[in-house]
């Protein structure tokens, strides 16, 4: 429709009665493109169980792939504040991190991760000492996260029933982001952080904590054969820490001023706008179910 500002009210035109009769692809209330994102998840969801199905080696090459691809995501987001993050030591360690995660356990893990930031480190400081300090700092941010927090779904994998426990962070996962939004479309009233994410209410946080716990429920019983309240337990605490995790990237690309880390996947933006709640939520229900069901 015209702008009445620009047209003094006219009625209008031809081309804006048929851009009205052919709307855009906007976005739902809740922000982004629904069928797109719905179709996206779907196909990441495949891929991952694919991938465990075929061989659990082979899921842990998408983890990698994935912490690389977040990482350069990261490095370009944060270049827009003046930070100049050296990727190749970064995805160096994000590789050995998985992999040492998962064949040698947590150990490894941190080992892995302080040889990173050796790394990085020398690296950097190979280049010049000016602003070194800045964008030290901000390439140990992405080695942590997303890199060092995904090393936990290997280590995740690694159990003799990894491939279920993966299975299960999955589930929960989805049922959280799932649940959220549902309840936040058709019931959010009151915002949770309006600040950072305007579109995350205390209705859509309920609606994440009750789907996490019946599906963490329902999945821990019938995939692991474990106790359902346990279960529950790992839901409600899933719920929280993906919430976080959203908030964590608002937050972050609140601060360098960008809407999206990407635009590889539509309806989601990149890949660490999917990765946001996962990386979080992954070091949880690797503890939990270590509590749960010690491998």
């Amino acid at each position: 429709m015209s702008d009445p500002s620009t047209s003094g009210g006219d009625a209008p035109t031809r081309t804006s009665r048929s851009a009205s009769k052919s709307p855009a692809k906007t976005p739902t209330k809740a922000g982004r493109n629904l069928p797109a994102a719905i179709g996206v998840g779907v196909v990441l969801g495949a891929l991952v169980v694919a991938s465990l199905a075929f061989d659990r080696r082979v899921f842990l090459g998408v983890v990698i792939v994935a912490m690389a691809i977040g990482a350069w995501e990261m490095r370009r987001a944060v270049r827009q504040a003046g930070f100049d993050v050296p990727l190749v030591p970064v995805v160096i360690g994000a590789a050995s991190m998985v992999l040492s995660a998962y064949f040698r356990g947590p150990e490894a893990l941190l080992l892995t991760f302080g040889l990173t930031c050796v790394g990085i480190l020398v690296w950097r400081v190979a280049d010049g000492l000016d602003g070194a300090i800045r964008d030290i700092a901000a390439a140990l941010f992405v080695a942590m996260y997303p890199c060092f927090l995904g090393g936990f779904a290997a280590l995740l994998l690694s159990a003799d029933d990894g491939h279920l426990r993966i299975v299960l962070f999955v589930l929960v996962t989805v049922a959280s982001d799932i649940g959220g939004y549902a309840f936040g479309v058709f019931l959010g009233k009151h915002p949770m952080a309006p600040s950072l994410s305007p579109k995350k209410s205390w209705e859509g946080f309920g609606g994440s904590v009750f789907s996490c716990a019946l599906v963490g429920a329902i999945a821990i019983v019938t995939l692991l054969d474990g106790t359902w309240w346990k279960g529950a337990v790992i839901g409600m605490v899933v719920a929280a820490a993906a919430t976080i995790g959203d908030l964590i990237e608002s937050s972050i690309k609140r601060d360098l001023g960008v809407k999206d880390m990407g635009t590889l996947l539509p309806g989601h933006g990149g890949i660490m706008d999917r990765l946001d709640s996962l990386v979080v939520c992954i070091p949880v229900v690797w503890a939990l179910l270590l509590w749960a069901l010690p491998a």
